[in-house]
């Protein structure tokens, strides 16, 4: 081992991030490979670097300030971090570790041009790759250069944008350290990068070469075009020659310039298709080592192929594993003999796209009607045998557009390739989507609501069941109650009468959509005939947060205890500590729903010492027991339902007294009944104007009837599952409580990063391996910057979908029309529910909506969402209120800006942008 502050590439590898940072540990490893040729250098070690921080004057206590800033303060770290950096460089390298740094640099030839590059130890990792983050620098020559660019390098890891990029991946400057790599220059007549997979599209079986004359910072740069190849099974299946060449040379010694290529040049590939799949061949020897995909930057001198750097791609969403599922999945392991695969995802279906934690990724899987597979910390179905058989297909494709047409062009485009999946497979079976039915014959369970009610009760008495049992049971013989309950819970989900009610209800919905387009033209008339149905519980819930809200509004001792609350949550703090903020924000907090909230029940207590609060805080209780089970993203058993945190419900209420006068709720309702009364009649006296009318008039008779008897309870099954779900965490949470004190948990919360059967075994050795639960934590972080795609393939390609559609306004975003009308206002860009600040006439534009959002309805006049489809719960609610609303409207949060004024055309599924 060369030594404390040097050490030789040779001698280090991938597992000593620590000591030589995230480039020099990648190096290290390429040196490992056979046939990877790596150019010579060393390594200046983080020791040298934390010897230098310790000298540098006042370092540590500009690096506390630093790292305690706030992270929406910019000019505090662009001033901080600059500091930091004059500080770094103008401290004299330690004599010790410049005498190391010159013997190794001796080794490489004194006068050897060389390239002094960056290297920490949070760089290249496979959450964060950094790219670009701190400065490197190429043909530096002798000692006194090297090392007054050493330094440079130190100070990089403080640049604004290196900061900035950190605290973005929940990174602590404090625990971050540079080490610089020092490699002698190849002078190459060609460089580029090789990604081992596609990184537009994620296909791992697709790599692309990009390729240009002379030194590869240019092209990397993007100052140089470069020639652009794609490989496939060791076959070049695409190029792409630039149009006009410049190459970046470099002599031995001294400054590259960038000069034009010759007409030679111009009409040649900087590659021969041959030297392009050799490089290939490399690249997949090196993805192989580090196990995932590599961006690597390579060069091309005389003598063969260099690489320069290899780090993972950091933006390609993860492929879900098709081997047999672990013991929390409910998989078939995909099965078939190791055949490509495709998977829709979950999360586009439930209305909730953000990762969840893997206890609720488990749990879920456990209670779920479908096998499902999980990655990037979502959970996908595999429908590959599904759309093999011609049978199923059709079924398949239906149910899924009917819930979501960019799910279903992406199917039919994966489909069209006719590359991926074979037809038919052997014994082709449902895949855990379930198909529609024909909607058209025959039903025995008629229109009769009584149904509705039996089934509802059904419910009820299974969860007053579980409640009662559950009390008894501690440590292992929780569990494997638990199991038994999760067997209950898919038999309630299962039941054949339930489906059929969920199934006869939207069939009836789209049968009537569909004859009434035919038979009038008016399709939309179906929106209007749904307001008011009766037995909507989550409907229910939005009027019934008004109705505390009128019990709120006579006490202005109450109202303004309840300002503080909420002002309270979205700073983090208790009501009796914070300090007032004059205004409530929108935006996201990069965990909606985890934060903005106070995190336990006090102030409803407080609210017994105000005139009129033990009135509130009776109304609040009675809501909350109802309803206290719910939360944004509460298909993840790990979220902070609204029992837990009912500050999260203050801003919707204050909102709601603001807004609304005394007796909103009754109104509202009333009002969406008359209007359905009008509509209805409207509708059957034109169709028995109509040939053959009086059988139209009769046959939409019965589809409105059946709708309204049956509409309603689409909305059950989910609050029968949530309701569910509460008292299974509550007793999840007791026992984490119990491994508190008993030290084994440093946090209750811990156990939101261990799978079910996990904590199984946590509860029965009374141990846990803390540092697992750590990678949890940090791969969970990461998954916020991945954007699940609707469709995924075994190949790792995302496949999102789009509309094919001529009938949209130029400049206007496409969705899918939900429920009709047209409205023009303010858009209200909300991603955390408890910062909404909504005001009369806004638009809510946000990712997607859950029943949790449905209080918010009942004060906007238009919603927009990127994710939804015709019976997705915000569809329905908003229906049913009667908003205008269009879904699946990509990207909305980010090409709306909050504030703007939109218009949202609700029949036509588009939204204008207006100046």
């Amino acid at each position: 081992m060369t030594g404390r502050y040097v050490r030789e590439l040779r001698e280090v590898d991938e597992t000593q991030v620590a000591v030589v940072g995230g480039k020099g540990a990648q190096l290290g490893g390429l040196t490992r490979i056979d046939g990877i040729r790596v150019p010579d250098g060393f390594c200046v070690t983080t020791d040298a670097f934390r010897r230098v921080m310790a000298e540098a004057p006042s370092a540590d206590g500009l690096l506390d300030r630093l790292s305690r800033s706030d992270p929406d303060d910019r000019e505090a770290i662009r001033t901080l971090s600059a500091r930091l950096r004059r500080t770094v460089e103008g401290t004299a390298v330690p004599g010790d570790v410049a005498a190391a740094v010159t013997r190794a640099l001796a080794r490489l030839g004194e006068r050897a041009a060389c390239a002094v590059r960056s290297s920490a130890t949070a760089e290249d990792l496979p959450t964060a790759s950094f790219a670009g983050q701190q400065d490197s620098y190429v043909d530096v020559v002798g000692p006194a250069a090297v090392l007054r660019h050493v330094s440079r390098c130190w100070a990089s890891l403080f640049t604004e944008r290196a900061v900035i990029y950190r605290r973005r991946n929940g990174i602590d400057d404090r625990t971050v350290h540079m080490a610089v790599v020092v490699q002698r220059m190849v002078s190459p007549h060609a460089s580029g990068v090789l990604f081992t997979a596609d990184p537009v599209t994620g296909n791992r079986r697709d790599a692309t070469v990009e390729a240009g004359f002379g030194l590869g910072g240019a092209l990397v740069s993007g100052r140089v075009n470069p020639d652009v190849f794609t490989v496939r099974d060791g076959e070049v299946v695409a190029r792409a020659i630039a149009a006009e060449r410049r190459g970046v040379h470099a002599p031995a010694a001294g400054a590259a310039r960038e000069v034009a290529t010759g007409p030679r040049g111009r009409e040649r590939p900087v590659l021969t298709d041959a030297q392009v799949v050799r490089l290939v061949r490399l690249g997949r020897r090196i993805e192989a080592r580090f196990g995932r995909p590599q961006d690597i930057e390579w060069c091309l001198a005389d003598d063969g192929f260099h690489i320069v750097q290899s780090r993972p791609v950091t933006t390609l969403f993860p492929v879900p594993d098709p081997g047999p599922g672990d013991r929390d999945g409910n998989g078939d392991g995909g099965g078939d003999g190791g055949r490509r695969r495709v998977y829709v995802s979950v999360g586009h279906q439930q209305m909730m796209t953000d990762p969840m934690k893997p206890l609720g990724l488990s749990v879920w899987r456990l209670t779920a009607m479908a096998p499902m597979h999980e990655a990037g910390g979502r959970l996908f179905v595999d429908v590959t045998r599904r759309l093999a058989s011609p049978a199923s297909r059709a079924g398949l494709l239906d149910v899924v557009g009917r819930g979501d047409p960019l799910t279903r062009d992406a199917l039919e485009t994966v489909l069209d390739r006719g590359d991926l999946v074979p037809t038919p497979l052997p014994d082709a079976a449902p895949g855990g989507v379930p198909g529609r039915g024909s909607g058209g014959g025959p039903d025995p369970i008629g229109t009769d609501p009584a149904l509705v009610t039996e089934l509802i009760e059904r419910s009820e008495a299974s969860v007053a069941a579980l409640e009662r049992d559950i009390r008894t049971k501690s440590g292992p013989a929780l569990f494997d109650f638990l199991l038994e309950a999760f067997e209950e819970h898919k038999r309630v989900l299962g039941d054949p009468l339930s489906m059929r009610v969920v199934m006869a209800g939207m069939e009836a919905a789209w049968r009537l959509g569909d004859k009434l387009g035919e038979w009038l033209g008016e399709r939309d008339a179906a929106d209007t005939l749904t307001l008011s149905a009766p037995g909507n519980v989550t409907s229910r819930m939005g009027l019934a947060l008004l109705d505390v809200a009128d019990v709120i509004r006579p006490h202005p001792e109450v109202v303004e205890f309840l300002r503080g609350v909420g002002n309270a949550g979205n700073t983090g703090k208790t009501a009796k500590t914070r300090k007032t903020r004059k205004t409530r924000k929108t935006g996201n907090t990069g965990n909606a729903g985890n934060a903005g909230n106070a995190d336990d029940t006090a102030f409803l207590d407080e609210l017994g010492e105000l005139p009129g609060g033990p009135e509130v805080r009776d109304a609040m209780e009675a809501c909350l027991e109802r309803y206290g089970m719910r939360c944004v993203g509460e298909i993840d058993i790990t979220r902070p339902r609204w029992r837990e945190r009912p500050g999260t419900l203050v801003p919707v209420l204050l909102d709601h007294v603001e807004n609304f006068r005394p007796g909103a709720a009754g109104r509202r309702f009333e009002e969406g009944r008359r209007k359905a009364r009008e509509k209805e009649q409207d509708v059957l006296s034109r169709l028995r104007a109509l040939p053959d009318g009086d059988r139209k008039a009769r046959e939409t008779k019965r589809m409105i009837d059946r709708v309204r008897a049956f509409i309603g309870y689409r909305e059950y099954p989910k609050y029968g599952i949530v309701s569910r779900y509460l008292v299974y965490k509550r007793a999840l949470l007791e026992e984490a409580g119990r491994l508190v004190r008993a030290d084994v948990l440093r946090e209750r919360e811990d156990i939101f990063y261990l799978t079910f059967h996990e904590l199984h075994d946590v509860v029965r050795s009374n141990r846990v391996d803390g540092r697992l639960v750590q990678r949890r934590k940090d791969a969970f972080r990461s998954y916020h910057a991945l954007t699940p795609p609707r469709v995924l393939t075994s190949d790792g390609e995302a496949v999102n979908g789009a509309y094919r559609r001529d009938d949209v306004p130029a400049g206007a975003l496409t969705g899918l029309p939900v429920s009709a009308g047209t409205v023009e206002g303010r858009a209200r860009v909300v991603l955390d529910l408890a910062r909404a600040g909504l005001g009369a006439g806004d638009i809510l534009v946000t990712a997607f909506t859950d029943p949790s959002w449905s209080p918010l309805f009942v004060g906007i006049a238009g919603l927009v969402t990127e994710v939804g489809g015709l019976m997705t719960h915000g569809a329905v609610i908003a229906r049913e209120y009667g908003l205008p609303a269009v879904v699946g409207v990509e990207r909305a949060t980010r090409l709306i800006r909050d504030g703007q004024r939109i218009r949202v055309h609700g029949a036509g599924g588009y939204v204008e942008i207006l100046p």
